[in-house]
């Protein structure tokens, strides 16, 4: 989805929910997650004026909508189980469901979700690193990532390396989350273990920090196990990476990415880098962004990381939807 078709659906809902009123707009947030929450709340409070053609337009795009929507059973979880232990009796469905619904019992870390994280951090502050690594891959890449930027360099570095070498969660590990957080696992001491942690999401909370904390964490992982740096760096895809897509690949991106951002992000970027986004462009506008480059003026370092960070999330995202292959610099990716 491009970044107008983006902004227009958020329009769109904005202008849906403002149509619905106060009680019914309410009831439809709380069953949306906190970012949704937040970009729709911002949308909301920017928007201006609407055409009565507008209103009318979502409205009726939402009658069709919902009118094509049915219900199957009422509870889709519940139904599952049912199901699974129908055909195959409560021990082999138990692992099965457990498989199917991971991460549904781990209702409590959601408060931390809603949370800003200066927040996060001070309330993980004096918890051992084991806890808090236990605890951050169950957020968001980015919230787990603005959560250590606040933690001092040693306890970062450590948690980061118990994230890098997770297996698994136990819920016995999980009760000693009890002081910071009610109960994590619903389901009280069954034997089982979530498969979160490991090499790869250690590589993108990394890959949010950029900058000097971003060398310092894999300087000090490397130190302590230079094998294990060079797995999280082999599931690193950095700004500088962006070089190494084929062109098609960075037409794709281009496509996804607004001027202003891009100009901002490229003021960090190497002359190698630069050129080949000059050569994906049309002439004119290859033309226009070495203009702008050129008249911008200082920005700030945080500024550019930070239109970095958006830009590679929008690359993975385009990866993870198959529209992009990332280059993992091996010269066997394909057959």
């Amino acid at each position: 989805m491009s970044a107008e078709s983006d902004s227009a659906g958020l329009e769109n809902a904005a202008i849906l929910l403002m149509s619905l009123g106060e009680h019914e707009a309410s009831e439809v947030f709380k069953h949306l997650a906190p970012k949704e929450v937040q970009r729709l709340g911002e949308t909301i409070a920017n928007m201006k004026a609407v055409t009565r053609e507008r209103v009318d337009g979502v409205l009726q795009k939402f009658t069709t909508t919902a009118s094509e929507q049915h219900m199957l059973v009422a509870d889709n979880d519940e139904y599952v189980k049912a199901v699974l232990r129908r055909a195959l009796g409560d021990e082999k469905a138990n692992l099965l469901i457990d498989r199917i619904l991971q991460g549904s019992d781990v209702s409590g870390l959601e408060a931390l979700k809603w949370m800003d994280p200066q927040s996060v951090a001070e309330l993980l502050r004096n918890e051992h690193p084991q806890i808090v690594a236990a605890i951050l891959v169950h957020l968001d890449f980015d919230q787990a990532s603005s959560v250590l930027k606040m933690c001092t360099e040693r306890h970062r570095n450590e948690v980061l390396v118990r994230i890098a070498t997770l297996d698994g969660i136990q819920p016995a590990a999980l009760k000693d989350l009890n002081e910071v957080m009610s109960r994590v696992l619903a389901g009280g001491d069954r034997s089982r273990k979530s498969s979160l942690g490991g090499v790869k999401p250690a590589a993108e909370i990394i890959n949010m920090m950029g900058g000097s904390i971003e060398t310092s964490v894999l300087d000090y992982i490397r130190e302590a196990d230079s094998d294990l740096a060079q797995k999280i760096m082999d599931n690193m895809f950095t700004f500088d990476d962006l070089e190494k897509l084929e062109d098609k690949a960075i037409q794709t991106v281009l496509k996804e990415i607004q001027s202003e951002s891009l100009v901002i992000a490229l003021k960090g970027a190497t002359q190698e880098l630069r050129d080949k986004v000059f050569r994906n462009m049309s002439t004119r506008a290859a033309e226009t962004l070495r203009e702008d480059l050129d008249s911008r003026g200082p920005v700030r370092v945080s500024e550019v990381e930070n239109e970095q960070k958006e830009l590679l999330k929008t690359v993975r995202r385009l990866a993870d939807e198959g529209q992009i292959q990332l280059s993992s610099g091996s010269d066997d990716d394909f057959l």
